[in-house]
């Protein structure tokens, strides 16, 4: 005879608690004492009770899901390996709601795919990764109403959409400092698309410090992939030959520029030194390691499903911009 499924009411009766306690307690809301949610939790354990979800989405009109959207081109989902850490502590967080997540990738082809399911109910929320200002899937997003955080500010949309954030200005304002700190005198900059948030602050944060230093000759665009970075190197020598210092907008990219520089001759950081942004695997995988920016993205993704749950709650939201780290290594 197959065993009964487990009820919430058994949940109740082996933590002690009323049905509503625990119903709060697996709804993730505040108002449980901290007693009772460790007693819940046990009891669930216990009694092996798993939510039924379509019944919840009956009662609450909720999936219990939220879609992580992705605007890039798939490939760069693979070697970029910021977006795996982002990845992993959104699951996480979620996963403590007892929400799922659910990933969209997005290319040229791939808004209007996102835009029905939004649609057709299938998501409660949307977390957008990499978003570019001015992309046609924000206005659709807006459309859909399903409420939407972003990982890192939207250009041009900042007061619209909620965001959680590195302090992209104040890293590059740190890293920039560092090197002319050594003594460098002709810094180039490697930047990040200037439609997203990393490329423009960066830059900013970059020309800032040096202020009329920073010669238009002296900052090539990259687009955050290692072969761009070689692209975007090259380009920078053979605008400035006698460079002796160069800030890279990613780690990826810098690992483009050092094969270059070890290419053509230069010493790194002898006559070159070398800079990068995120502090990610690849900053300890090249040779020299990588002084850079550490920006703390598991706290970034983490503070971007506590706004996301927050607005599904309908609770007031503030965005949140998290500080910085300066790194150094072997490069600089």
């Amino acid at each position: 005879m197959a065993r009964k499924r487990p009820t919430i009411n058994d949940v109740a009766a082996a933590s002690g608690v009323s049905t509503g306690t625990v119903s709060r307690v697996l709804n993730g809301h505040a108002n449980v004492s901290l007693a009772a949610e460790l007693a819940v939790r046990r009891a669930v354990e216990e009694t092996g009770y798993v939510v039924n979800r379509a019944a919840r989405s009956l009662k609450t009109s909720r999936t219990g899901s939220v879609v992580m959207v992705v605007s890039e081109p798939q490939e760069r989902l693979f070697e970029d390996p910021n977006f795996p850490v982002l990845l992993r502590a959104a699951t996480r967080r979620l996963a403590e709601r007892d929400m799922a997540l659910v990933l969209m990738v997005v290319d040229d082809v791939g808004r209007e795919r996102v835009a029905r399911y939004l649609r057709g109910g299938h998501a409660d929320g949307v977390l957008l990764i990499s978003a570019h200002a001015g992309d046609p899937l924000l206005e659709s997003i807006e459309r859909s109403g399903v409420p939407a955080v972003a990982c890192g500010a939207v250009l041009g949309s900042e007061s619209v959409v909620p965001y959680a954030a590195a302090d992209d200005r104040g890293g590059a304002e740190l890293i920039t400092e560092y090197l002319v700190g050594l003594g460098r005198r002709r810094i180039g900059m490697v930047t990040g698309p200037l439609d997203t948030p990393g490329g423009t602050l960066r830059l900013e944060g970059f020309t800032g410090v040096l202020g009329r230093r920073a010669a238009k000759r002296m900052v090539v665009h990259g687009d955050y992939t290692q072969s761009g970075g070689e692209r975007a190197m090259t380009e920078l020598l053979a605008n400035v030959p006698a460079l002796d210092a160069v800030f890279v907008a990613s780690d990826l990219m810098a690992a483009g520029a050092l094969r270059v520089l070890q290419r053509s001759g230069r010493s790194v950081p002898g006559d070159v030194a070398v800079a990068g942004f995120d502090d990610s695997a690849i900053a300890t995988a090249t040779s020299p390691m990588l002084t850079t920016v550490r920006q703390p993205l598991d706290r970034v993704a983490e503070e971007a499903v506590r706004l996301l749950i927050a607005l599904l709650d309908g609770e007031p939201t503030e965005s949140v911009v998290l500080p910085t780290e300066l790194i150094v290594r072997g490069s600089a």
